[in-house]
């Protein structure tokens, strides 16, 4: 019998952020390559480090405090790339770790409901499917709610996920109201003793106006259920947009309570730094990042290992 050896160990959750934010990581090294060709840290090579922070998206204004900070006590010393990279890290960690938050879902107040919003493809749908695998995984009874009743492709999308998670669908033909759908999940969780509602939402963001009165009536209708309803709401958030992900926390959080970020598709992107920017501007808690396809790569936000796997930091 041939000995394929030993089967090697799963990638830890670094390995995987790294491999994730290769791109990020990359754009980022590459830009601080003349500051590691100079003997010292002097105003050039804080102006170029900073240079570097807002291309990798982490605003104007952060860049240069983060620049600043590692200037610090060090100024026109000798600094080595793996110290320049541990320093950032240090740094950027300091920004991420007020809002390494973990959902909690509170069995004291079953059925938990969530509420998901995010516009149109930033992996909404998906990461709610992902959610529910997770939570049932965990010993929870998940509903779900199709409630982007205008997509029939999300309809059909959730139905797929709730049987690979093994999570009750509610969902109605398209077109339906969406408010009504949430609320009949809510009493179809009750019936069966579900711990937790996942409640899916349309993301027509063109349709701005219409969207937000949407997500109102949604927040409202299911008030008369359960008054401290929705427990959560998350927003959905794709890393590839940038800085635009800010203007989309400012649309949403001016229309429902947004309790919790999940920041999708940055294993596509050399953008990662913006979810630093939105740590820094709303501090809202990032409870999970999104780093592949797979249905194991909604993971829990590490502020310490994002940091070194953005930075290179070993």
């Amino acid at each position: 019998m041939r000995d394929f050896g030993e089967v090697p160990p799963p990638p830890t959750l670094f390995e995987r952020l790294k491999a994730g934010l290769s791109r990020s990581t990359g754009s980022l090294g590459d830009s601080l390559t003349s500051v590691f060709t100079k003997e010292k840290l002097d105003a050039a090579s804080v102006a170029e480090i900073e240079e570097a922070l807002i291309r990798a998206d982490l605003g104007a204004g952060l860049a240069a405090r983060v620049a600043a900070a590692v200037a610090r006590g060090r100024y026109d010393k000798l600094i080595s790339p793996s110290e320049l990279r541990a320093v950032l890290a240090e740094e950027i960690a300091g920004v991420l770790k007020p809002v390494q938050k973990p959902l909690v879902v509170e069995r004291a107040r079953r059925p938990f409901v969530v509420l998901v919003a995010g516009v149109n493809g930033t992996g909404k749908t998906t990461t709610i499917g992902k959610l529910a695998k997770r939570l049932a995984g965990e010993g929870a009874k998940v509903v779900l709610a199709a409630g982007d009743t205008f997509r029939a492709a999300a309809i059909e999308q959730l139905q797929i996920w709730g049987r690979r998670g093994g999570a009750e669908v509610v969902a109605r033909a398209p077109g339906a109201d969406a408010a009504g759908l949430a609320y009949d999940a809510i009493v179809r969780a009750r019936e069966i003793d579900a711990d937790a509602v996942l409640i899916d939402t349309a993301g027509r963001l063109q349709n701005k106006a219409n969207l937000m009165a949407e997500l109102e009536k949604i927040a409202r209708v299911i008030k008369k259920l359960d008054a401290s309803a929705p427990h959560a709401v998350l927003l959905v958030l794709d890393a590839t947009t940038g800085q635009n992900a800010l203007s989309q926390v400012e649309a949403f959080k001016g229309t429902v309570p947004l309790t919790g970020l999940v920041m999708t598709k940055l294993d596509g992107t050399a953008k990662g730094g913006i979810l630093v920017a939105l740590a820094d501007r709303f501090a809202l808690p990032v409870h999970f990042i999104g780093v592949g396809e797979g249905e194991d790569d909604l993971q829990p936000f590490d502020a310490a290992a994002f940091a070194r796997a953005l930075t290179g930091a070993s």
